[in-house]
């Protein structure tokens, strides 16, 4: 899974507006240009935009003066942003798609949609659940600090004014949760629990070692030894005065007024309008007209395929015993884990370099940036999911992140390595989004793109590629690329039935349980995900359905013109799309394959 900073910030749908002044422009102003023109004024002041409301994003795309900036996120900054992007899509849908280049049209298809996405969580008023138990405003300047680095003096004196800002960070995320609790509209008592117990780890973090002072470790020598030792002191002071105070007032915010009002049910269709949220959210994350049944549906049918291939698989190990036996032996024989958290390390980097040993057969177009393997911050280990991607910044110079949770090692089956770190690093997320980071003529709003179903269906897309790569060297690594992809059509299976069909939570965990060789530590992190993340689970396999979809129709298409190092650069080459834009895009890459001699 990836993690983006517009993702933690939790801002609604991290919407953002066109520039005061095109969003006062008369009609006329943007009439009198041609619409290919005026779509590119569009564009251009939406990335700007973009960049003066999301500071984090601004400090991704080398803006250095964004560095002591927080976001906004104040209810009548939401209501601000509305209005905006109101007047922004009633410009745009003024200007005739016919008139405008093939670029242009995706440009206009694709805002379109960013803009409806973001309006109709205005609608939703999203902002008033802004944690869940994956992250939420509490963890945001966590992941910050883990991509920040302070090579001068003043990019110190940046993170301390942004540490002093915390306070009021902390304050308006509480408004907005209080007007959930007067609304109903909030977390379940469960999940809130969880967040109370990461709440209260970070409030009682030793402060030397807070993530907030991770910039910190490593400045260069070209800041003298006093400042050095000046900035580390002011940081923390800020940290013992103003951070933890703010964080322990969440803790208990949390206990006193948030967990007696939290909704005693697990499924978002028990919310306010929660059936219409709920159908709306499958929508959004797999940008499709899908419905929960049919989801639902999907997701039944896909455990009866995989599990066909996991029998199989098992027969190939020599394994007698039964498929529950198969499933225990796997949890529990200690050869198939790591022994320290080191190890568990060195093991995910030597998977990736074997398979960045295959990439140039696969890929026409690498990035140009790099990527570590890193263990998960110790902070937000015990209840974070096995493995993680942070993007980096070619802008910034800042390698992306192959995170590793190496805590809870007999829970980490190193079977699931291999599809773990296909998934996570290359040529999964990093491949992808470092492409899109890269890509040049191409709009940021397309670059950075939150598009879940591509982005995660892209992840399972490389799993299974890595069959084809030969990264999976025996029965059992290729049981766990299975067991993952069980994992998947379960999320299927059990995000629509808690939220959707009313299932208990074990009614839930049953599917996982059943059918996967997941450790039970992963599986409740994963349950605690979806029950406060509701349809975010569904894209993942309906993402990778899609592009196997459209892979087997070129390959028929083209027969022996079919170049998988082409095909893959037409997939990514355009930044994350929603689904339908996406066959769009390689329905006419087949055209002109074909046209080729």
């Amino acid at each position: 899974m990836f993690k983006s900073l517009a993702l933690v910030l939790m801002l609604s749908a991290a919407p953002v507006m066109l520039g005061v002044a095109a969003a006062h422009a008369k009609p006329h102003a943007v009439a009198a240009r041609s619409p290919q023109a005026a779509l590119d004024g569009i564009v251009k002041a939406y990335d700007a935009w973009v960049l003066s409301e999301d500071p984090f994003s601004a400090e991704g795309e080398g803006d250095r003066s964004a560095r002591s900036k927080m976001p906004d996120v104040t209810l009548a900054a939401d209501h601000r942003r509305e209005a905006r992007l109101k007047v922004f899509k009633t410009e745009l849908t003024r200007i005739d798609p016919k008139a405008l280049t093939a670029e242009g049209r995706l440009n206009r298809s694709f805002l379109l949609r960013v803009l409806d996405v973001d309006l109709q969580s205005y609608a939703f008023d999203e902002g008033r659940m802004p944690f869940n138990s994956d992250g939420g405003f509490n963890a945001t300047m966590g992941y910050v600090a883990s991509g920040t680095q302070i090579d001068t003096k003043a990019d110190g004196e940046a993170w301390i004014t942004r540490l002093q800002a915390i306070p009021k960070y902390y304050a308006d995320n509480i408004d907005n949760a209080r007007r959930g609790i007067t609304t109903g509209f909030t977390q379940p008592k469960i999940t809130v629990e969880q967040v109370i117990a990461q709440a209260r780890r970070q409030a009682d973090a030793p402060l030397e070692s807070d993530v907030l002072m991770g910039p910190f470790a490593s400045m260069p020598a070209t800041i003298s030894a006093a400042d050095q030792v000046a900035l580390k002191a002011r940081a923390l002071e800020v940290i013992r005065a103003k951070v933890r105070p703010a964080q322990r007032g969440f803790v208990t915010f949390l206990e006193t007024e948030y967990l007696p009002k939290a909704r005693p049910q697990l499924g978002a269709s028990t919310l306010p309008n929660g059936r219409a949220y709920y159908s709306w959210l499958v929508r959004r994350y797999t940008t499709t007209d899908i419905t929960p049944d049919e989801v639902h549906a999907l997701g039944l049918k896909e455990v009866a395929r995989i599990r066909a291939e996991m029998d199989a698989t098992i027969a190939e190990t020599g394994f007698k015993g039964t498929f529950p036996e198969f499933l225990a032996y796997l949890r529990t024989d200690p050869k198939f884990y790591a022994k320290s958290r080191q190890e568990l390390l060195e093991k995910a980097s030597e998977i990736a370099k074997r398979i960045d040993d295959k990439l140039p057969h696969y890929f026409a177009t690498l990035p140009r940036l790099t990527y570590g393997v890193r263990p998960v911050p110790a902070d937000i280990e015990d209840g974070y999911t096995t493995g993680r991607y942070f993007g980096g910044s070619p802008a910034l110079g800042i390698a992306g992140g192959y995170m590793v949770n190496t805590s809870h090692l007999d829970q980490r089956a190193l079977y699931e390595l291999p599809s773990l770190t296909l998934h996570e690093a290359v040529p999964g997320h990093h491949l992808q989004i470092a492409l899109g980071q890269e890509l040049v003529g191409v709009p940021a709003f397309r670059r950075n793109a939150n598009m879940t179903a591509f982005t995660e269906g892209w992840g399972l897309y490389s799993e299974k590629l890595g069959v084809e790569m030969g990264i999976y060297r025996d029965p059992y690594e290729r049981f766990g690329r299975l067991s993952y992809e069980m994992w998947r059509a379960c999320r299927l299976v059990a995000d629509t039935g808690i939220h959707w069909l009313g299932w208990s939570l074990e009614e839930a965990r049953a599917c996982f349980t059943d059918n996967t060789a997941l450790s039970p530590k992963n599986i409740e992190v994963e349950l605690a995900r979806y029950i406060s993340w509701p349809g975010q689970a569904d894209a993942y396999k309906i993402g990778e359905i899609k592009l196997w979809s459209l892979r087997h129709k070129a390959e028929a298409a083209l027969g022996p013109k079919f170049d998988i190092r082409r095909f893959h650069d037409a997939v990514l080459l355009a930044g994350p799309l929603p689904l339908d834009l996406l066959e769009e895009r390689i329905d006419a890459w087949i055209a002109t394959e074909k046209a080729r001699k």
